[in-house]
């Protein structure tokens, strides 16, 4: 396989990039989601330590992806059949995944700064936790959590819609099948 995209076929750096910012991303999610609802200061900490690292590995491969896509690669051709208006939703999701990303990392970060939280995860401070809620970014962090939430069940659900229904095999182009 190629390092670069083909016309009908995404290359082997794009795959690589795409599936493991998604397994990034789910871990991001769920640490996310364990440390605002853990009751145990310690275990927030843990989950909060895991989910920072994380998003910030998010932010760097989705920024990477942008350098890729901008300077090195090009996409492949939509599908055939594809509608004007499924090509238009299709880069409206992705442009809204990179951007709702690449927000959070940046409300993510300025939540931990502006509320102290960055000596705790440095092991700088004793516990407890800040109330994050109190801290302006969080409460865009915590919107753009769902909304990036909404944007990946749109694009699965295309992908497995594509696969499944229209079997055009879309998802043999991300590696996965022939």
């Amino acid at each position: 396989m190629s390092l670069k995209s083909s016309s009908t076929r995404y290359g082997s750096v794009a795959i690589v990039l795409h599936w493991v910012t998604a397994i990034a991303i789910f871990g991001m999610l769920a640490s996310g989601l364990a440390a605002e609802n853990a009751t145990d200061a310690a275990l927030e900490l843990t989950l909060l330590r895991g989910h920072a690292v994380t998003g910030a590995v998010v932010g760097l491969l989705t920024v990477l992806r942008i350098v890729w896509w901008l300077f090195f690669d090009r996409r492949p051709a939509d599908p055939a059949g594809m509608s004007r208006g499924q090509a238009i939703a299709s880069r409206v999701v992705h442009y809204g995944l990179y951007v709702a990303i690449l927000v959070m990392v940046a409300s993510g970060s300025a939540t931990i700064l502006l509320s102290g939280a960055n000596l705790q995860l440095l092991g700088a401070a004793p516990l407890p936790l800040p109330d994050f809620s109190q801290v302006a970014p969080m409460g865009v962090h915590g919107l753009l959590a769902r909304l990036l939430i909404a944007l990946l069940i749109g694009h699965i659900g295309a992908a497995l819609w594509h696969q499944f229904i229209r079997r055009d095999r879309l998802l043999a182009r991300m590696g996965v099948g022939r």
